[in-house]
């Protein structure tokens, strides 16, 4: 992972959120939503929560009496996830750097992530910080997304790009969203900063829109891969934009698309 590919700044947050989250993100999160209810906790820490889409799926569920700590590395994209958010005295929202996590030892029953491990620079530290926070028997509940080739959207938008920037292909995709998929990897690491009793569901969704556009838009425009395609095209955006959405029209139809995206779903006890 490249430094800049944590860098979700100016418009990508409200893009990330509006074209993003219910392209991909949404069905995972009501389902990590589910999933952390069920374990009944108390206190929850959220990491890497993005623009809120566990939180706004999790905090109708919660039980009243619960305290919800939401904590990204990046502060804009912290600041859209709270206006998307009427008040709550259960939830205080923070920044936090999961590899340096200002809470005392065992602060929490859970600590859930959505599709924010594969940005740790450190996963390891990372796993080693959430332990360390959670109280004996709490749960460590986190999703990554499988290899890209099993998302099919974004290995559309992928070779899309590459075609257009066949000297330097942005590859933002391939290497940081989905550079994290390896099971066995995973249960090692997990295992070797303490956990056991891991976990791991290889789930498929279905990721749909009204148009090949949507999708194209969601990727260049919404993620760190905008930045890169600014980077080798300045004031070419919106052209990349137009041929990803072509490719995914040629591959899937002028009108309403759909198709396959995969996650692995993880647990861990501390």
């Amino acid at each position: 992972m490249l430094e800049t590919d944590k860098a979700f700044t100016g418009s990508i947050p409200e893009n990330y959120d509006r074209y993003m989250v219910p392209l991909i993100f949404a069905p995972y999160a009501a389902d990590l939503a589910r999933r952390a209810a069920s374990l009944a906790p108390g206190a929850v820490l959220e990491t890497a929560a993005g623009t809120g889409v566990v939180t706004r799926a999790l905090a109708p569920i919660l039980s009243a009496g619960a305290r919800h700590v939401v904590t990204d590395l990046n502060q804009p994209m912290l600041d859209y996830a709270a206006s998307r958010l009427p008040s709550d005295g259960r939830i205080e929202w923070r920044q936090a750097d999961a590899l340096a996590l200002p809470f005392e030892d065992g602060a929490f029953d859970l600590v859930c992530c959505q599709f924010g491990a594969m940005f740790f620079p450190d996963r390891p530290a990372a796993y080693r910080e959430a332990r360390r926070v959670l109280k004996p028997g709490g749960h460590f509940l986190f999703s990554v997304w499988d290899r890209i080739e099993e998302n099919v959207f974004a290995d559309d938008v992928t070779k899309a790009l590459a075609r257009m920037f066949p000297d330097d292909p942005p590859r933002f995709l391939a290497r940081t969203p989905h550079g994290y998929h390896d099971t066995a990897l995973i249960r090692s690491e997990l295992e070797g900063a303490g956990f056991s009793g891991v976990t791991i569901e290889t789930r498929a969704e279905t990721s749909r829109a009204a148009s090949a556009r949507v999708p194209a838009v969601a990727y260049c425009q919404g993620t760190v891969l905008r930045s890169e395609i600014e980077a080798r095209a300045p004031g070419k955006l919106e052209a990349a934009t137009d041929h990803a959405a072509s490719a995914i029209a040629d591959r899937h139809g002028n009108g309403a698309v759909a198709a396959k995206i995969q996650a692995h779903v993880i647990v861990a006890a501390a």
